[in-house]
């Protein structure tokens, strides 16, 4: 966000950093549909302190989900405590197993290789966010599945391995692929990795309707998936943005030809490339600009005295 004193307050830059060097930053999770792309809820908290973290912006989203959902997640929300706290609500889960967790396959019921029921025991340190009568409340104990496929060790509370077998469960994680670029969408495509407001109250703003202009394209999307007899994941976000900006500057919203705008949508398909690697790394070199180590106004006053470094 644009470094200014309101935006420092709610949301301060990293500690590491000097003032004046940083900028605000906030943390942002949401919960995105798998078939269609669409944003279902979000929140927004500060990037550290009590209340930002990823678990605890994401507690505020749980009443979002309801009885029969299944979530996706990484490893970082394989807890205790919010495995628990979804079990309790009926949602079924798939997450990578937590990094600090060990997992002993020769323990608990076995289900198959490398598949089997294994009970977690409940922490016996309580949480600082938790009272210690929700902690009480807990059970001491969690049955649910983990399973090895494909170099990951998975845990779901899919417990039945003839009803959900391991292979279908680590290919529907797979898909968990498309958040990231739904992310990619929302930031880069859409261009909300930079916040412009000066205040908290509007850059909370400014990402809802950020997240409300996203929501519309996937529900264009949806609607020109459907007339096609495709899946809304088949057609292309970017080349959805793209037909609308033109289509947008030539037609009025109530023209009758909505339906040539979706089939023009529709005409490119997203490619199959399962398992796809790519490396996370850029290609393109920055400008060599060294990188700004003191407020801009005392680096302007060293300009004017000193002149420009070589």
């Amino acid at each position: 966000m644009p470094d200014t004193q309101e935006n420092q307050t709610v949301y301060p830059q990293q500690s590491e950093q000097k003032p004046g060097l940083g900028f605000p930053i906030a943390r942002m999770v949401a919960i995105i549909c798998l078939s269609t792309g669409m944003i279902l809820n979000a929140a927004m908290g500060k990037y550290k302190g009590k209340g930002g973290s990823e678990q605890g912006l994401f507690r505020q989203l749980l009443d979002s989900l309801v009885s029969g959902d299944i979530l996706l997640a990484d490893r970082y929300y394989t807890s205790y405590f919010l495995v628990a706290m979804l079990i309790d609500k009926g949602v079924d889960i798939i997450f990578q197993q937590h990094a600090t967790r060990k997992t002993d396959f020769r323990k608990g019921k076995q289900l198959g290789v490398r598949d089997h029921i294994a009970c977690w025991k409940k922490p016996k340190k309580r949480p600082d966010w938790m009272s210690k009568e929700q902690y009480d409340n807990f059970p001491n104990e969690l049955c649910v599945r983990e399973f090895k496929s494909g170099k990951k060790v998975l845990v779901t509370t899919l417990l039945s391995a003839k009803h959900a077998p391991k292979k279908e469960l680590f290919n529907l994680n797979k898909q968990r692929w498309h958040i990231e670029l739904d992310l990619r969408n929302i930031k880069t495509t859409l261009g909300m990795e930079t916040l412009s407001c000066k205040t908290p109250a509007m850059n909370e703003k400014e990402m809802w309707v950020y997240f409300l202009a996203y929501n519309l394209i996937r529900l264009v999307m949806a609607e020109a998936a459907l007339q096609s007899q495709l899946l809304p994941r088949q057609l292309s976000f970017k080349h959805t943005v793209q037909i609308w900006l033109i289509w947008s500057k030539q037609f009025s919203p109530d023209d009758v030809h909505i339906d040539t705008l979706l089939i023009m949508i529709a005409q490119i398909r997203v490619g199959k490339r399962p398992g796809r690697i790519e490396p996370r790394a850029v290609k393109r070199r920055p400008k060599p600009y060294p990188l700004l180590m003191k407020p801009r106004d005392d680096a302007r006053a060293d300009v004017k005295k000193y002149g420009h470094p070589k």
